[in-house]
């Protein structure tokens, strides 16, 4: 059982999304009013909120939303995950797409820092069933 800690959006592609308490999930498109949202396989990014405070220790300056992620999730090992777990919550499912992800060009993170976590560590899905997400809801993996 894990937990969201943080939802994070933007409404134009290329800024850093910012944090926000709550919003809806559209079936097969992503956070309402989302940048990235859309009809194909990366509708929600997600990372874990153990691997982003693991690069904080290493000294990186990075607020939720740096990596350009929507959710952060306490206690649920995301890399470890196969495509095609399920991701539910008390009123949402959504299905794991893609395990990382290739940058094509050096973020500004990587730039500073040398590394960026979200290559390597984060997790892609779809919307399958919408729903109503706050901070601090219970999610839990099946399949």
């Amino acid at each position: 059982m894990g937990k969201i800690v943080a939802i994070c959006m933007s409404t134009k592609k290329g800024t850093q999304k910012k944090e926000i308490n709550e919003i809806n999930l559209i079936e097969n498109f992503g956070l309402e009013g989302d940048a990235h949202g859309g009809n194909w396989h990366r509708q929600v990014s997600l990372l874990c909120y153990e691997s982003i405070e693991n690069f904080k220790n290493k000294g990186a300056e990075v607020d939720f939303g740096s990596f350009g992620e929507n959710l952060i999730v306490q206690g649920i090992d995301f890399p470890a995950l196969t495509v095609g777990k399920r991701i539910i919550g008390d009123n949402f499912e959504l299905e794991v797409t893609q395990i990382g992800k290739e940058c094509h060009t050096r973020c500004s993170i990587y730039t500073k820092m040398g590394d960026c976590i979200m290559p390597r560590e984060g997790v892609f899905a779809k919307v399958i069933t919408g729903g109503h997400i706050k901070k601090n809801d219970s999610i839990e993996i099946k399949g």
